[in-house]
């Protein structure tokens, strides 16, 4: 599901369920509330039980419980609780909260097709050697009523097995024949049908040659080859709903009778909103009133927040972190930044689901190729032999030694063996296709802040300080949710600083923390509030008393396995370029660093997927690596993608491949193991292609039985497998 395909005004959950609510009004109120929180920052099985245990203790909570692979929380509770009343309680847990409504939540329904054909493929398996032990004694020569017997048994047992396991390939075979075009299942189900077909009419008339075993023993390598397909296949949901499900499904509103909480469905242009602390920001708008500090990280990626006062604009999706502010709406549903920017998700997904696989570019030549061939050969021998079994018999065993086994198992196989090996390096592999365009790659384009960065920052002039001015800041940092101010109290913890007795200690929102200490006052955040100078780099300040204010400085630390990553790949010949939300210096000083030579700052999510189109339009294959939800637009506007397990959700969902671990190390392997992997897979064709050209001819002159066709066949899959592990 895209944003782009809801049919009312807006793609966002809230949006979408206004008008539900609006008829749900008419009706009786529920018996039983059901909500559903998303937990962004959940991680293990404590996180589960820290935030049911919470949630367990409200009274009018009947159950709770956490999903740990989808992040989210499932509420079952009296008909009178809403989201609001609890996104406090699991707040108060230590973890973010969020409300999901249910047009996202539904399209995460669980996917049943993996057991589905895992069970298809183990009734085939079970027919198959039972079939096997059958065909072996025909093969030591029974012979009359014996023979007989033992084909009708293995009759009784193929004939529903195939019914069963081989449904899937019936199935797609015929939705192609009736849209008159022709795929990989037409063929398939030709040969397995004609097998079938053929050892019964053979049965029937008490033929020596019956080819029940070979139709079972096809079905059984194909299910095999389409199982390991989808093994590779990610059930992740789509990016662009996971940015819708981030937006805001009400908000307050302010009005000459006071505030009110409504959908976002119904604010309008103009309308005044209010925002607490914590809360995201429900429309773009400019701020009306009140001062604190906003996390921009959302859109820009830059992590350390920015100050807010009347005259500032604000986006939708943006973090009011310390004061409340009022803002009036300029654009509300569709015309929201954060809805836009699901635009372009939505827009670039559309575009990487038109990558044509390698197999499909295969498939396309191959499947009218064998009708064709099959037809001839059933038309020749019925010509020249005028034995219609005769005939059938021929176009059965040409049916089935072309079979695609080969060709089905050719990339499933390669990339199961290839996603094992990366997955042991510490990358998870969620696109069948992600390894193919991995392997085309000549360009690689970073962000910076939480991929080539921690994202955390890290004082670095602690040493500068007396251990009296140490105290002192540590009591006021203690006192802040600021980043630095978090920063600077966890080094001067670990510096064995202990915190000064200050009185009258307050946050002033967007500005900083202040105290009394022996009748002084002592300041601790921006240089124009506490008085300092200027400084090029991230900085805090301290003030006490009259005294001069001076500057704990901070830098964001390197991710390890960055520097070795970006060498590793300009030695493989690949050009790395850093685009980033974050400010001009910032980014000049790590591309420095790091010795990359092309990179941009300051910019937008818009920015980034555009630059990336471009270079794609240039002809290059780009590979972004990001972690945000404003590169989000970028991971999937790229040929490939890659984030850290750490990125937000929607960024994990948008991207090709997720890295497991904290080090950026892996990458250049994921890359060179890539094309070793494109080039099994050409190895691969060219086994079928020329197994194909050897055992053709054989078939068509009639020199191969279905029964050897079959075996002929299992032994190119076989083949196939073998070189697939070569990659292990």
């Amino acid at each position: 599901m895209t944003a782009t395909l809801r049919p009312p005004a807006s793609a966002c959950p809230a949006c979408a369920a206004a008008p539900a609510a609006e008829a749900l009004a008419h009706h009786e109120a529920p018996q039983e509330a059901h909500i559903v929180l998303s937990l962004p920052t959940i991680h293990c099985a404590a996180c589960m039980s820290a935030v049911e245990r919470a949630l367990d203790k409200v009274p009018q909570v009947r159950s709770a419980r956490v999903n740990l692979t989808l992040k989210r929380v499932s509420i079952e509770a009296d008909p009178d609780l809403t989201a609001a009343d609890v996104i406090p309680v699991v707040q108060g847990a230590g973890y973010e909260a969020h409300e999901l409504d249910n047009t996202a939540i539904s399209a995460t329904a669980t996917d049943k097709a993996g057991r589905d054909l895992l069970m298809r493929l183990a009734v085939a398996g079970f027919a198959a050697m039972n079939v096997m032990l059958l065909s072996i004694a025909v093969w030591s020569g029974a012979e009359g009523p014996t023979r007989d017997l033992f084909h009708w048994i293995s009759a009784a047992i193929v004939l529903p097995a195939v019914g069963f396991s081989a449904m899937p390939f019936f199935r797609n075979a015929w939705t192609a024949l009736s849209a008159r075009s022709l795929n990989m299942d037409v063929p398939i189900s030709l040969a397995i049908l004609l097998a079938v077909g053929t050892s019964l009419w053979e049965t029937s008339l008490s033929g020596e040659h019956a080819y029940f075993d070979a139709a079972i023993a096809l079905t059984f390598f194909l299910l095999t080859g389409r199982y390991l397909d989808h093994r590779t296949r990610s059930v992740a949901r789509s990016a662009a709903e996971e940015l819708a499900a981030l937006e805001v499904p009400r908000a307050w509103r302010i009005t000459d009778a006071g505030e009110t909480q409504v959908p976002v469905g119904e604010l309008a242009v103009g309308d005044l909103i209010r925002v607490r602390p914590g809360g995201r920001m429900p429309v773009d708008g400019e701020i009306v009133s009140g001062t604190s500090e906003l996390d921009r990280s959302l859109l820009t990626g830059e992590t350390l927040p920015v100050f807010a006062e009347p005259g500032r604009t604000v986006s939708a999706g943006e973090v009011n972190l310390t004061g409340p502010l009022t803002i009036r709406a300029s654009a509300v549903g569709r015309d929201t930044s954060l809805h836009r920017m699901a635009d372009l998700v939505a827009v670039a997904e559309s575009g990487r689901s038109r990558y044509t696989s390698l197999a499909d570019r295969a498939a396309k030549l191959y499947a009218p190729g064998v009708h064709i061939l099959s037809a001839l050969a059933f038309v020749g021998w019925l010509i020249y032999a005028g034995d219609l079994r005769v005939a059938l018999n021929i176009a059965a065993a040409v049916l089935i030694i072309t079979c695609p086994c080969a060709l089905g198992l050719a990339v499933p196989a390669v990339t199961t063996a290839a996603s094992g090996r990366l997955f042991k390096r510490g990358l998870l592999i969620k696109d069948s296709t992600a390894l193919e365009r991995l392997a085309q790659v000549d360009t690689v384009v970073f962000d910076k802040t939480g991929t080539l960065t921690s994202g955390t920052p890290e004082l670095t002039n602690l040493g500068d300080f007396t251990r009296r001015d140490l105290e002192l800041a540590l009591a006021l940092a203690e006192g802040s949710s600021h980043p630095l101010s978090q920063s600077l109290a966890a080094a001067a913890r670990e510096a064995g600083i202990k915190p000064e007795t200050l009185t009258d200690v307050t946050e002033i929102p967007g500005h900083g923390t202040t105290g009394i200490w022996r009748g002084q006052e002592v300041r601790l955040g921006r240089a124009n509030w506490v008085g300092g100078g200027q400084t090029d780099k991230t900085a805090a300040w301290l003030r006490v008393g009259d005294g001069p204010a001076q500057a704990f400085l901070f830098t964001d630390r390197l991710r390890e396995g960055a520097e070795e990553a970006v060498t590793a790949l300009r030695e493989a010949g690949l050009k790395v370029i850093l685009i980033s939300g974050d400010t001009t210096p910032a980014v000049e000083s790590l591309a420095e660093r790091l010795g990359i030579t092309q990179w941009m700052a300051e910019a937008l999510p818009q920015d980034k997927s555009t630059r990336i189109a471009m270079m794609s339009r240039d002809g290059a294959h780009v590979l972004m690596v990001g972690d945000g939800l404003n590169d989000t637009a970028a991971l999937t506007a790229a040929h490939a993608s890659i984030s850290p397990a750490s990125a937000l959700d929607a960024a994990r969902v948008a991207s090709d491949i997720v890295l497991l671990g904290g080090s950026l190390a892996p990458i250049p392997e994921a890359v060179q193991t890539a094309r070793k992997a494109t080039r099994r897979i050409r190895e691969n064709f060219t086994v079928a292609t020329w197994y194909n050209i050897i055992a053709v001819p054989l078939a068509v002159a009639g020199l191969c039985s279905p029964l050897i066709a079959a075996l002929a066949m299992s032994a190119s899959s076989i083949t196939v497998s073998l070189n697939a592990l070569r990659l292990r």
